[in-house]
């Protein structure tokens, strides 16, 4: 048998529709499709969106519903970039399917994806996280009553080499040649600047040094012990379903005792506006760990009404004479914390809090961040808490939160069903291009016998 060689082919100027690819589609993303569809979720989007679009005049932009698609896409599949989800979409059939993409439409391009979140504000991209807890609360899967703080970094999109003074503009190499030509080195080598670098007591201050491309970004120890910039994120989780109740964003240098009261409003207001078609629900407990716990913490939690348990770091005998107004907050808190409920709940927010950084930041691909602004990280951020959410809805429907929860794992009777029907379908969508092109062909060998009887 004679070896084949490859050899360049040029491109047909018609293909037949039979001929084209069919997908059956993913199973997790055709019952995703599903449960949006029936909720409406591209008339919300699109309603959301109205102002943000021109009514007539211009290219035609990027739909509502496919542009959060792609964004929960992001999620799902773990995508960290708007390249990765452009090139995502263009790539697999099923994904086009999810999106909404027909094989003749050509998919968007990553600027477009850029150019479409930056027109479209904060705001509407807290309204979806907030549609999103309204099918949980439907659910029964978002109670609201009992939520556990917690923060971790994220890495900005920003290097450390290219900090600058606040008050001069130097850059760091720049102001390590000035300090060293005060001391009297006139040439100074990068040893010699190394060294008079490691002989200073405070190197990198938050107060004196900023990126002039990221200024959201603060410099900070990152939990791997490298020094770097980085953003805060900060969740608020249902203890009872491991829902997000809301995610802040926060610079790296806040305190946790500063960001908490923003977190803790942001979950009320959440709570709130996902009840506001049924029975009111209050924010009534907050659990946190020892990063949390101050005097102002407990006693502003018990004027507003709220139970706290905020683990209470080792500080020794206390001393009530100069702040006697806490003593009484930081004793009850003390006690719930030490009973059986308390210990409860502790164990809960060390696995609800840190799954939820887990599948947002790890799998989630947005542990290092390709956006810089809190603006804008924060649009992805809440995107990404809505997908988070729509996978408790999946686990429930489906019995999968995630694509790749498929993956070596049994099928449900539910998952085997909807595989089934799919299957079904596309045995249906071929049996119908082959019975259509056969119907043609007769017509086109009578018109070719008909020439030859005339010859």
């Amino acid at each position: 048998m004679a070896m084949g060689k490859r050899k360049s082919e040029q491109a047909p100027m018609w293909v037949s529709t039979t001929d084209l690819p069919v997908s059956p589609g993913h199973p997790f993303y055709a019952r995703l499709n599903t449960i949006l569809d029936e909720a409406g979720f591209d008339r919300f989007v699109e309603e959301q969106c109205r102002s943000f679009y021109a009514p007539v005049m211009g290219r035609p932009g990027l739909p509502p519903g496919r542009y959060f698609r792609l964004l929960l896409l992001g999620y799902f599949e773990g995508l960290d970039s708007e390249r990765g989800i452009a090139w995502r979409a263009a790539d697999s059939l099923a994904v086009r399917g999810f999106v909404g993409l027909g094989l003749a439409a050509a998919a968007p391009d990553h600027s477009t994806i850029s150019r479409t979140r930056r027109l479209i504000d904060v705001e509407t991209h807290r309204a979806v996280f907030t549609w999103v807890q309204e099918r949980l609360v439907t659910a029964g899967l978002l109670k609201g009553r009992t939520v556990a703080i917690d923060a971790t970094t994220l890495e900005a999109n920003a290097a450390m080499r290219s900090i600058v003074r606040r008050d001069t503009g130097e850059s760091y190499q720049e102001f390590l040649t000035r300090l060293a030509a005060e001391s009297g080195i006139k040439t100074p080598t990068r040893e010699a600047l190394a060294r008079l670098d490691r002989r200073r007591k405070k190197r990198t201050s938050n107060k004196d040094w900023e990126n002039p491309s990221d200024p959201d970004a603060k410099i900070t120890k990152m939990k791997d012990g490298r020094t770097h910039l980085a953003h805060k994120a900060e969740h608020a989780v249902d203890l009872d379903t491991s829902a997000l109740v809301a995610v802040t964003l926060q610079g790296a240098d806040v305190g946790d005792t500063t960001s908490l009261v923003d977190t803790a409003i942001a979950a009320a207001e959440q709570i709130e506006a996902a009840y506001a078609k049924t029975t009111p629900v209050d924010l009534t407990e907050i659990v946190a760990d020892k990063g949390y716990h101050s005097n102002q913490t407990m006693v502003d939690l018990d004027a507003i009404g709220v139970r706290s348990y905020i683990a209470e770091p080792d500080r020794g005998r206390r001393d009530w004479t100069t702040t006697p107004q806490a003593q009484h907050p930081v004793y009850a808190n003390r006690r719930r914390v030490r009973g059986a409920r308390g210990k409860r709940l502790m164990r809960c927010r060390g696995q609800y809090v840190e799954r939820s950084f887990a599948h947002l930041y790890d799998t989630g691909g947005l542990r290092r961040t390709h956006l810089r602004g809190h603006h804008n990280i924060l649009k992805r951020l809440l995107v990404h808490a809505g997908a988070f959410n729509l996978g408790l809805l999946m686990r429930k429907a489906f019995g999968r939160g995630t694509p790749r929860g498929l993956q070596g794992r049994r099928f449900g009777p539910v998952a085997l069903e909807i595989a089934f029907g799919m299957f079904m379908a596309y045995f249906w969508t071929i049996t119908t291009r082959l019975r259509t092109a056969s119907r043609r062909m007769p017509c086109v060998l009578r018109s070719h016998s008909a020439v030859v009887l005339a010859c």
